[in-house]
């Protein structure tokens, strides 16, 4: 009797989570069903399925604004490579510091960086701004990228901190012991065994960076400089209402590198936050 409820239970379950999946994956459905369909079957055709699919938005959507996707992306991915480069390693440097490194006002600082996490971005948008136009930076992607070496995102600061909290100083000792210094710890001791922090941080700084769409706004000018966020917008701007099948193929093919980028290294998202356990 035990045993069949419990099966019973557990087919319910798996039918709310498959009814959750669904739902979770019908707007996503329902974008690539309409980027196959002509401008007026999108809206008036409800169904999944094409009545008639075609490549035809695809094909019109990759050089309609003048300049061919393939820019964006290549854009869009440099951007995302630079970003990912100095976060990484500005913030698992600082994390090295908070956790392992004893100097004055450390506690300070540290509340300040955490203080960071919790202020809304854009309160500093124009302050930001006045300063990178001052620079001469403002319609390039300094203003976005050079900010990262210097830590400047504090939630993956508090990150490696935690997970480096978790790494026995015993090796620490060792490594003094073999007449290591602070950095070679840091670079042969603490870095390779926070891969899965390190894997995590470069996961959704890259899909953040991707998805930005003010940041790249405000900074971003030229179209030869324009992201994909900012091509996919341009659709509604140079073209109206008629563009909507082009953006629909252009929206998801934008959806394809962060998604292949989320797929391969999944495993260390969920191992990297799993293993932080943000202990205190």
């Amino acid at each position: 009797m035990m045993d069949e409820y419990s099966v019973r239970q557990r087919m319910l379950l798996h039918a709310v989570l498959l009814l959750g999946a669904v739902a979770m994956c019908y707007p996503l459905l329902w974008l690539l069903s309409a980027s196959l369909k002509d401008q007026a079957a999108i809206f008036a055709d409800a169904g999944l399925i094409p009545a008639d699919p075609s490549l035809d938005n695809y094909v019109h959507g990759w050089s309609a604004l003048g300049v061919t996707f393939a820019r964006f992306f290549q854009n869009s991915l440099v951007m995302c490579a630079i970003v990912v480069v100095g976060t990484v390693l500005s913030s698992s440097l600082t994390a090295y510091a908070f956790a392992r490194i004893n100097f004055r006002f450390k506690r300070t600082m540290f509340a300040l960086m955490l203080l960071t996490i919790m202020m809304p971005g854009f309160v500093t948008v124009i302050p930001e701004y006045i300063m990178f136009q001052y620079l001469g930076w403002v319609n390039s992607i300094l203003p976005i990228t050079v900010p990262k070496f210097f830590a400047t995102a504090g939630f993956f600061v508090f990150l490696n901190v935690q997970f480096i909290r978790g790494i026995p100083r015993e090796l620490d000792e060792a490594a003094i012991l073999d007449g290591a210094n602070k950095w070679q710890i840091y670079w042969y001791v603490i870095l390779p065994s926070t891969k899965p922090a390190l894997i995590t941080t470069a996961i959704f700084s890259f899909v953040w960076t991707w998805d930005d769409f003010f940041a790249q706004l405000i900074y971003l000018n030229d179209i030869q400089l324009f992201t994909v966020p900012l091509a996919l917008q341009s659709f509604m701007d140079s073209m109206g209402e008629s563009s909507f099948g082009p953006l629909f193929a252009m929206s998801v093919l934008s959806l394809v590198p962060a998604f292949l980028f989320f797929v391969f290294a999944q495993r260390y998202v969920v191992e990297g936050i799993a293993t932080t356990g943000f202990k205190g």
